[in-house]
């Protein structure tokens, strides 16, 4: 196996505080983590105590993710410029003071400006916390590092409606944004205490104008995948957002090309490291994201689980991959396989996954049972990909660019999410219609529109057909991607292979 290149000016030891620092930033990790899916048990609760209507609730979850994501890589390059550790605790002060906002929102339109702004602290906190993880870790065990960050995400995940049932079983809604202040006051001491400034040496000028274009680009273009659900993909409402947003990261293409301090130096897509992680990161969130969104839905409206009932049944995915991250198996397996066949082996086996749920547990006539074995199956291999495609795309960066890979890391999780909720749920409804014909535009409006319990019978076996088929579509896409992940990672070993003989051969 090629040895890593370092991304961190430490050559051995790294910061000998290193794994307390960890510990610090993956606590400030989960805490934006858990607000991505904390909300979705509280509206029952929101739409009685608030008013809300549901483009309220809607607007709520929507405006911290669409912040977040828009801002992500010129929050990478902000804190690549003036410091990661400062922008780091900039974020953690944001995060707490947006949450103080929203437990005591008296409206939606105040919760709903709050959240946005949980958005923005977010937004530096993805991209700060796994900058600051490739400058304290040697390459001895940076690969350890990013698998135990990464976990954060799974456990996030999970944890979130599981932590947000629990504390409105004993207190007021408002309680699942307060609860984040101790942790963030607690993270922003140890911040200013224990982590190390790092940032760009060079001190290179703003790109403002890249900033501005990135921003707004990833902001229109998420919009776009995030209400094509609602509003369907062909109407207005997001062909408009959509066409804005391949417009304008185009212009901030071309602009990058140009610029002589660009924020995202394009010349990166020409390393085939780089695009290979790239490729894999997309589709293995894509097939991940849109699984996860129809097999919550599967869980509660067809098997009729509650809410609650379902995320613990969600669960096994998760605890899969803190289980095998948290005993090193996964760290293990990157650095005994290499990169190219790690990347290969964890999206087989995420594909075997949504295939197991889709011939197993998503059929007409699937049980939780069935998708035990395939939320087992992609738990194992996301632990076993994720770190290593993290740490190619960061390795591919250099390390006064730390910022702005993370920001990059972060977009391609957000981007194949949303893409794979978008067209994985296509698949679904398109399989839906051609089984059974209704007006309704959702699966529980179907269900209770339905004149007797055969109709509701009929409505349900055509909604849990079309699941099967979609997470089919989704499990060859997640293999292919696969494939070509470590096919142009293996080519790229390769190159660095052959450019370290070359200058032993020419002495």
């Amino acid at each position: 196996m090629t040895a890593m290149p370092t991304a961190t000016p430490m050559a051995t030891g790294g910061h000998p505080q290193r794994w307390l620092i960890l510990g610090v930033i993956c606590l400030a990790q989960l805490t934006v983590l858990l607000d991505n899916t904390v909300l979705s048990v509280a509206i029952p609760s929101l739409t009685t105590e608030l008013g809300a209507s549901t483009s309220d609730i809607q607007w709520m979850i929507n405006a911290y993710s669409l912040v977040q994501s828009g801002l992500l890589l010129t929050a990478g390059n902000a804190a690549d410029r003036y410091g990661r550790k400062k922008l780091l605790a900039v974020g953690l002060a944001l995060f707490g003071l947006g949450s103080l906002a929203a437990g005591l929102a008296g409206s939606a339109g105040q919760l709903i400006a709050a959240r946005a702004g949980m958005g923005v602290g977010g937004a530096l906190l993805m991209t700060t916390t796994l900058a600051v993880v490739m400058q304290i870790f040697d390459d001895s065990e940076r690969v350890k590092a990013i698998a135990l960050w990464a976990t954060v995400s799974s456990l996030g995940f999970a944890a979130g409606p599981l932590i947000g049932g629990v504390i409105l079983d004993h207190y007021w809604w408002g309680m699942i944004f307060l609860i984040n202040i101790p942790v963030a006051v607690i993270g922003l001491v140890a911040v200013l205490k224990l982590v190390p400034e790092s940032k760009n040496p060079q001190g290179d000028r703003p790109d403002l104008l890249g900033a501005l274009l990135s921003t707004v680009g990833m902001t229109a273009a998420v919009y776009a995948i995030i209400t094509g659900p609602e509003h369907g993909w062909t109407s207005t409402e997001v062909l408009v957002p959509a066409a804005i947003g391949v417009v304008v990261l185009a212009a901030f293409a071309l602009w990058e090309l140009r610029t002589p301090y660009p924020m995202l130096d394009m010349h990166f897509f020409r390393n085939q490291k780089f695009v290979g992680a790239v490729a894999g990161a997309i589709l293995v969130m894509f097939g991940m994201g849109g699984s996860m969104f129809l097999l919550t839905q599967h869980l509660q409206f067809v098997l009729g689980y509650e809410p609650l009932e379902a995320g613990l049944r969600m669960a096994p995915l998760a605890l899969t991959v803190v289980v095998l991250n948290l005993s090193g198996i996964g760290p293990r397996i990157v650095m005994k396989l290499g990169t190219p066949l790690t990347v290969t082996v964890g999206m087989t086996l995420v594909a075997a996954g949504l295939a197991s749920i889709a011939l197993l547990g998503g059929g007409a006539d699937g049980t939780y049972w069935g998708m035990l074995l395939g939320l087992v199956l992609m738990g194992t291999g996301l632990a076993v990909s994720n770190p290593a495609m993290a740490n190619a795309i960061m390795s591919a960066i250099p390390p006064e660019k730390a910022g702005v890979g993370a920001g990059v890391n972060g977009t391609l999780a957000e981007f194949g999410n949303g893409l794979g909720v978008a067209v994985l749920g296509a698949v679904l409804n398109a399989r839906f219609a051609a089984l059974v014909t209704v007006t309704a535009t959702s699966l529980p409006a179907a269900l209770a529109a339905a004149g007797d319990d055969a109709e509701r019978a009929r409505i349900s076996d055509a909604f849990a057909s079309g699941l099967q088929t979609s997470q089919l579509v989704g499990a060859v896409a997640v293999l292919a991607g696969g494939l070509l992940a470590a096919f142009l990672l293996k080519r790229a070993e390769r190159a660095e292979q052959s450019a370290a003989v070359e200058p032993v051969v020419a002495a």
